[in-house]
Formats: structure tokens, C-alpha cells, sequence
């Protein structure tokens, strides 16, 4: 396993990191999420990524992971990254979700409350927030690794100007921010308008989540929806839903699997390896809900190259298929 320096920091995460959004909630059963858990660390995978409304619902990826922090990790905890979130509603009331001061640090707790942990490696404000003055929300992050309950924090969905801004803040308050976490994919491409640019002036590292487009860009739905698959769940809590399977979409797919074959890799893995062709992008975010999924996913560091003409037929795929 490759691992890449975040930012002008000293911390260095894996090119791969295994998220917990889905697959870790109550529907789940704690064997399987034990084997995922330990098929990624085995491999090298030494980041997992949390929040406090992954599950589902909200907060059970966290209860799931403290249950295999206690029994499987423990002794292992310096060799792990772990990190969490909090921006999104977690419970009812005018403290339960954005960016106050009180609703960030009751997260916090409840968050080392669920896991068991006594800090996070990264804690991140998960969106931005616009009944809140930036300062407020940025100086609550700084407070938390003044407090040794966090020890750098990040953003996640914040627009180029309003993480220039935040980085300023973080900066001034004497906690500059480590990460920034973003939704990148082939098909989802907006942190190159302007967000990456950002990043490496400021110093900052990414780390991009739903990659693989929950599944689009594998080549599960290349030929329907399986009963096990996120879409055919139901899942909730923005996960997939059949509904957003476009045959535009389908269409790339089945192109960018034909690229990937003549590879040698599969969709997944071309997806994967296409993101972190980047030298911005310090690392990948992968979900799972089997092993071979990840193991699969590893195996894009193994081909990580494109040629000029792959590349430019990647760029033809996704402007004119389903056009």
C-alpha cells in the first residue's frame, strides 16, 4: 500500500481508505462488518473514515465500529487513522445539525462517546453552513485539538472560495486545516472547477468519497439491479437509489468497462485509479459490502498509469455517450 503525504503536513494516509457510510448500520450484521474491517487493515488500508449520521441510521456505523474498535483494534490504534464528521441532522431541536459552536462539540462527544475512542485522528465539518458565521465553526474545530480531542481537522463539501476562507481562519486560530474531503468521480467532476487549485495553494490535502459513484462505475448495474446492491435497498441517507441508475450513466459504464478490459483491470479499478492519477489527491474513499470488494479496489494501485490517448478516450466517453 502506497501512502501519500496530506497536504504540506507531516501525516501521511493510504492511496486507499475504507469509508463507513453504508454497510455499517443496524441491518448489517457485526460478522461481516468485522471481516470488511479486517480485509482492509490487512491489506494496508489504515484510514477509516466515519461520521456521526453514517448507518444506517444515524449514528450506527460509529456504535458498529466501537463494538470492532473494543474487540478487534484496540491494540492497533496507533497504527490507525480514524476519523469522523458532524454538519448534517442528527436529532430534533435547534442544536441537532449545521455548524454552532454547540451542535459541532455535542457531536464530537456523542461521536468518542459511540466509538469508544478518546480522539479522532481528523475531524471534519461536513458542510458548510450558512446561518453560521464561519468563525464560529472553524474556531470550534480549533478548539477540539486545543482540547486533545482531535488531532487535525478537515471540510468536506465546502466551494472553492468558502474553503480559501476556512483555511485562513484555521490558519489565524493556529490549527491549519489538514483535508478536505469531496465527492469526485468520472462523472462528478466538480472540484476541478476550481477546489483542487485551491487545495494546493493552500497547502491542503484531498480525499475524494464516492468515487465509484456507489456502485455506477463497477460493473454491478451493467446488466440490471441486484437485490443486494445499495439501490435495491433502499438504504436512505443519500444512499443510491434505483431510480438514479440513467441509462446515460449505464451507457459510460459499459464504455469505461470496455477501457478498463482492455487494461487489464475492472471498471472499479479504473475508476479508482483514474481519481488518484491526480497528485492533488492524497487519497480515495471506498465503501463495501463484501471483502472481494475491497480487494478488488487495492488492485488499482497495481496498474496506476494512463496513457495520452487512454486519457483522451475517457474525456471522449463521458462528453458524448447518452449525449
Amino acid at each position: 500500500m502506497p501512502y501519500r503525504r496530506c497536504g504540506r503536513s507531516g501525516l501521511q494516509l493510504p492511496a486507499i481508505s475504507l469509508g463507513l457510510w453504508q454497510n455499517f448500520g443496524e441491518k448489517d450484521t457485526l460478522g461481516n462488518c468485522r471481516t470488511l474491517l479486517r480485509t482492509a487493515f490487512d491489506a494496508g488500508v489504515t484510514h477509516f473514515d466515519l461520521a456521526n449520521n453514517y448507518g444506517p441510521p444515524p449514528g450506527a456505523a460509529e456504535e458498529t465500529f466501537g463494538q470492532l474498535y473494543q474487540s478487534d483494534f484496540r491494540p492497533y490504534r496507533d497504527e490507525l487513522i480514524i476519523s469522523s464528521k458532524a454538519g448534517y441532522g442528527m436529532w430534533p431541536g435547534p442544536y441537532g445539525d449545521g455548524g454552532s459552536r454547540k451542535y459541532l462539540m455535542a457531536s464530537l462527544h456523542q461521536s468518542l462517546r459511540r466509538t469508544g475512542l478518546e480522539y479522532f485522528d481528523i475531524f471534519y465539518h461536513h458542510r458548510p453552513d450558512s446561518d453560521t458565521p464561519l468563525e464560529e465553526s472553524m474556531t470550534a474545530l480549533a478548539d477540539m485539538v486545543r482540547q486533545g480531542k482531535a488531532l487535525y481537522v478537515g471540510l468536506s463539501s465546502y466551494s472553492p472560495d468558502e474553503t480559501r476562507r476556512a483555511c485562513e481562519l484555521l490558519r489565524e486560530l493556529g490549527t491549519p486545516c489538514l483535508i478536505h474531503q469531496p465527492k469526485y468521480s468520472l462523472l462528478v467532476r466538480d472540484p476541478e472547477h476550481g477546489l483542487l487549485d485551491v487545495l494546493a495553494e493552500e497547502g491542503v490535502g484531498c480525499i475524494a468519497f464516492s468515487s465509484l459513484a456507489q456502485g455506477v462505475l463497477t460493473d454491478k448495474y451493467l446488466q440490471g439491479v441486484p437485490p443486494d446492491s445499495r439501490a435495491a435497498r433502499q438504504l436512505g441517507n443519500g444512499a443510491i437509489e434505483e431510480s438514479q441508475l440513467n441509462p446515460a450513466n449505464i451507457e459510460k459504464a459499459r464504455q469505461l468497462n470496455e477501457l478498463a478490459q482492455q487494461r487489464g483491470q475492472t471498471l472499479a479499478q479504473l475508476a479508482l485509479a483514474w481519481v488518484l492519477r491526480d497528485p492533488r489527491m492524497t487519497s480515495v474513499i471506498i465503501g463495501a459490502s463484501k471483502p472481494s470488494q475491497i480487494t478488488d479496489a487495492v488492485q488499482c494501485l497495481d496498474k496506476p498509469a494512463f496513457t495520452a490517448d487512454e486519457l483522451a478516450r475517457i474525456e471522449q466517453i463521458l462528453g458524448g455517450a447518452g449525449a
